[in-house]
């Protein structure tokens, strides 16, 4: 039966099953649906279902609003910063998520409409598809401070 399903993505992502595709909806348009730790997570755990069941032979990835995903949530990770208790656990759980999308044994489609940055790239960037409008704005500002891009910023999508 098509439908939502339950991965714990609360208000943050939508995950439902629409005919043999799992579909994935960043539903944060007011944040430019910066990537959270509940989203890593959330992400993570439908691709290991989804992966495994029969009846889903791809998986899309879309967002709502004017951003694919504008990054990490950095207000939150500085302000974590600032209390002594940096966020090291989400940015482990982004990189393993990074991998898991690579590995991911069916096809995985992005859609990429809008601002599409740090941790955004690294959620759309690693599946075996990506779909860019001519709305879309891609930009690795971590390089704008000195960091090396991360988050798959620098892979080469070539096959």
């Amino acid at each position: 039966m098509d439908g939502l399903q339950d991965f714990d993505g609360g208000d943050e992502m939508r995950f439902e099953r629409r005919g043999r595709a799992g579909v994935v909806t960043l539903t944060r348009p007011q944040a430019l649906n910066a990537v959270t730790h509940r989203m890593v997570l959330a992400l993570s755990k439908a691709l290991a279902a989804w992966e495994n069941d029969d009846r889903i032979v791809l998986v899309v990835i879309q967002a709502q609003g004017r951003a694919f995903s504008a990054g990490g949530d950095i207000q939150h990770i500085y302000e974590a910063g600032r209390k002594g208790e940096p966020l090291i656990g989400f940015f482990a759980d982004e990189y393993r998520l990074n991998a898991q999308i690579r590995r991911f044994g069916k096809p995985c489609v992005a859609l990429i409409d809008g601002i599409v940055m740090g941790g955004g790239v690294g959620v759309s960037f690693h599946g075996s598809h990506r779909v860019m409008t001519a709305n879309a704005r891609f930009a690795m500002p971590e390089c704008g401070i000195g960091f090396f891009p991360d988050v798959g910023g620098s892979f080469s999508c070539r096959g």
